[in-house]
């Protein structure tokens, strides 16, 4: 599909979006319970074309992370539609107290959502449920690197819907710019910082509105009075989880130094206990990510950095997960996001260290703390900026559909997830509807305010600035 051929189809969406412009409740609710059953019906085959695109990706993975979330969200969703859907009625100044004033939530209009391949089914699916939701037409573009579930969404999305509700379009990275380019009400983009600001870019010609759900480098700080055996479960679940190939996995550790050779025997002792099959380790999406892995535990080792690996068992993976310490701060895998199963250690003194670390680089998606002291993590709080944050676990912040998910600075733009996704594609258009005091016209509005000016209207002015 050429550009001529986007902007028409987008001309297309934007029709059938004036004709309908506020669906009700029941045509948004149905219309979300068809991608339910959609992921119903066809999910044994979602999981093998997951699994196709990366070589290996465990079913549970798959149903878990990504089929049983997009449920969730719609389940949610469905459940609090009616309410987020009603205008709000707001205050007004005593001088229009006649009056009414509300909020009325509208939806946009075409909402286009770009999608990443590390979560190929969530990551599309449960945005475009917020924009079903808010009343929007919605329009797909998946990535070309998951490609055989880019091209199976298309598939079953055409099944389940009008291409004027719900489109779906495959392509190169020269139709994601073409794609990005267009003025769209609203542009959903989820993946990397370099691109997310190549799409950032695109859409400022059109004056899109943009949210963009970026990545960083997460840190997780384990207090001195943490349990290690603990924290050690916790990062390597969300360190190996789709291999690291998560926006939010834990991106490299900060510890007092005395404690890392205990926390390298429980980091080892977890991953070896929970990733003892081998086959339950989803792969790299392909050779160049696991190229670019290589790349990076090489130049950190090359900087004076000690490799261990994580897994002491057996493995048959082209990359095994690893764990690096001594890193120096000119390394890559300091200064780049990972997105893979390495995992710095880097030793300090205090929580201040900690804290001055974290600050100095880019505010990450994600922030991880290990410990019981209540007056450091809300110091912790107070001090640093993350897009979220998940005391004593990882990933959990994300599956709580009352948090609002989403980055700040470097980590992306604008939230969403259960309201917050409704909020962030809907107008939220402000009325008022002004009412004369006792019938009386000339007591309405701007009616007291009009030329020619005199003594009334100073009168007023001083009653105002009071």
């Amino acid at each position: 599909m050429n550009s001529v051929h986007l902007q028409l189809h987008l001309e297309e969406l934007k029709k059938a979006y004036i004709h309908d412009p506020e669906p009700s409740f029941e045509v948004r609710k149905e219309r979300i319970q068809r991608i339910v059953q959609m992921i119903n019906k066809y999910e044994e085959n979602l999981c093998k074309v997951v699994s196709a695109d990366f070589g290996v990706r465990h079913t549970v993975e798959t149903r878990l992370i990504e089929l049983n979330t997009v449920r969730q969200a719609a389940k949610y969703t469905i459940k609090h539609l009616k309410s987020w859907m009603k205008s709000n009625q707001v205050d007004v100044p005593s001088h229009l107290s006649s009056s009414k004033a509300w909020i009325k939530p509208q939806a946009k209009g075409v909402v286009g959502i770009m999608s990443p391949w590390n979560y190929p089914i969530q990551l599309a699916l449960v945005p475009a449920i917020a924009a079903i939701a808010a009343g929007n037409r919605v329009w797909l573009k998946p990535s070309e690197r998951s490609a055989r579930t880019s091209g199976y969404l298309a598939t079953i999305i055409s099944e389940y819907f009008h291409p004027l509700e719900f489109s779906v379009t495959n392509g190169d990275a020269t139709l994601a710019q073409d794609f990005a380019s267009l003025p769209f009400d609203h542009l959903f983009f989820t993946g990397s910082s370099a691109t997310g600001k190549k799409v950032m870019k695109a859409a400022a010609d059109q004056l899109t509105p943009l949210t963009l759900e970026l990545g960083g480098k997460s840190p997780a700080i384990i207090h001195t009075d943490a349990s290690l055996k603990e924290a050690a479960k916790k990062i390597i679940y969300g360190k190996l989880l789709n291999s690291g190939q998560t926006c939010i996995a834990p991106d490299y550790i900060l510890i007092n130094h005395a404690l890392v050779p205990a926390l390298q025997k429980e980091l080892q002792a977890a991953a070896s206990e929970m990733f003892a099959n081998d086959e339950e380790l989803t792969n790299p999406i392909d050779q160049s990510q696991t190229v670019r892995w290589m790349t990076l535990v090489n130049d950190a080792i090359s900087k004076g950095a000690q490799a261990t690996p994580l897994l002491t068992n057996q493995t048959s993976k082209a990359f095994s997960p690893v764990m690096l310490h001594q890193v120096p701060d000119d390394a890559l895998v300091m200064k780049e996001e990972i997105f893979g199963p390495i995992l710095p250690i880097i030793s300090i003194d205090s929580t201040e260290d900690a804290i001055e670390y974290i600050n100095s680089k880019d505010r990450p998606l994600a922030l991880y703390w290990f410990g019981k002291d209540k007056k450091t993590i809300q110091e912790i709080l107070a001090r640093t900026h993350s897009g979220g944050v998940c005391i004593n676990d990882t990933l959990l912040q994300a599956a709580v559909e009352d948090l609002p998910f989403g980055g700040i600075g470097a980590s992306g733009m604008g939230s969403y997830h259960g309201k917050a996704g409704f909020d962030t594609l809907s107008h939220q258009k402000s009325v008022l509807e002004v009412k004369s005091f006792l019938g009386l016209g000339r007591w309405t509005g701007t009616n007291l305010a009009h030329p020619p000016y005199g003594s009334r209207i100073e009168k007023i002015i001083r009653k105002l600035s009071k």
